[in-house]
């Protein structure tokens, strides 16, 4: 490949890259908007009375919640950057390595990953960006999905274990008691983040840096609601059993509507999941049936321009039907 063709691909990859960061940022940005929105908004009631004054108290609370939630937001962007680091990472996945053994195992990884593709016949002048993805990229993504199924898990449990510790608290256990049993009933995720609150209780760090520390791990709204409340809770003595019901609530009817938007979606999805899978399953029939012809993508410089070119746009248009169909609740 001449000079020319090393700056078409470079440019090709740079603007690629760029595209994609600039839409995650836009995409964090929104989350965090709406996220604070939710908080500020929320108008569930469990009062059947109707009593004004149970409602102002809610309110007073929820403002409280919404003032504590918009100092930490402040703050994060003062530059205290949660959740963002490697090792904050692998903790919000919940494995219990180090950062460098995390990238021993990339390491490894990506070797393999690498022989694998030569093997199948793959070009040389591939295998350094295959490599490169191999150690930064696929590793990465596993962590990701480790974290989405961790948080999941952890939603479908939250908000009965809230409800457990509402029946504690009114039964007459101290908080951390009720954080403790929470613990041990449930398990998965939230029975890990309820011992760790409760371990870290037991030493000595006050409960509300506790629990948010709990929500550094587990940085999903719902979480950080409940440490908001704990720590709320602690400085003005408010019945934290009401809060944590109506919390159970929100989070209840929140996800009704997740998996109501799911359902709605599925239709959509199937059809992303169809229009970004013929590519290869074209490329796959092709190589058997004539590879002479499909092998020119791989061992001619214009057929490999063209291969990096489409795989990239075709990945971008993959991200922008995700964000299309990903709807945020």
């Amino acid at each position: 490949m001449n000079t020319l063709s090393y700056i078409i691909l470079l440019l090709i990859v740079l603007v690629a890259t760029g595209m994609i960061v600039a839409i995650m940022i836009s995409n964090e940005k929104a989350k965090k908007e709406r996220a604070l929105a939710v908080i500020k908004g929320t108008k569930q009631s469990h009062d059947e009375d109707g009593e004004s004054s149970s409602r102002e108290a809610q309110d007073k609370r929820r403002a409280e919640i919404a003032k504590k939630l918009k100092e930490n937001e402040e703050d994060e962007a003062k530059g205290k950057k949660k959740g963002t680091s490697l090792k904050d990472r692998i903790r919000q996945a919940g494995m219990s390595i180090s950062v460098k053994q995390f990238y021993i195992f990339s390491f490894i990884f990506s070797l393999g990953f690498v022989v694998l593709m030569y093997l199948m016949g793959l070009p040389k002048l591939a295998l350094p960006f295959l490599w490169f993805f191999g150690f930064m990229g696929l590793p990465r993504m596993f962590v990701k999905h480790k974290i989405k199924k961790r948080q999941k898990q952890f939603l479908e449990e939250f908000g009965d274990a809230l409800e457990a510790m509402v029946r504690l608290l009114k039964a007459g256990m101290p908080v951390t008691e009720a954080i403790a049993m929470a613990g041990r009933e449930f398990e998965g995720p939230v029975g890990e983040e309820m011992l760790a609150i409760y371990d870290s209780q037991k030493v000595g760090v006050p409960l509300p840096e506790a629990t948010l520390e709990a929500a550094e791990r587990m940085p999903i709204t719902e979480m950080q609601m409940f440490a908001t409340a704990i720590a709320i809770q602690t400085q003005t003595g408010a019945s934290l059993s009401d809060v944590l019901l109506g919390l159970a609530g929100v989070i209840r009817a929140r996800f009704r509507l997740k998996r109501k938007v799911q359902a709605l979606s599925a239709e959509a999805k199937a059809s992303a999941g169809i229009i970004g899978s013929l590519p290869f399953l074209v490329g796959g029939g092709m190589y058997f049936i004539n590879n002479e012809y499909i092998l020119l993508l791989f061992q001619t410089t214009p057929g490999i321009i063209m291969t990096i070119a489409g795989g990239t746009w075709m990945m971008i248009g993959v991200l922008v039907m995700k964000i299309m169909i990903n709807f945020k609740v």
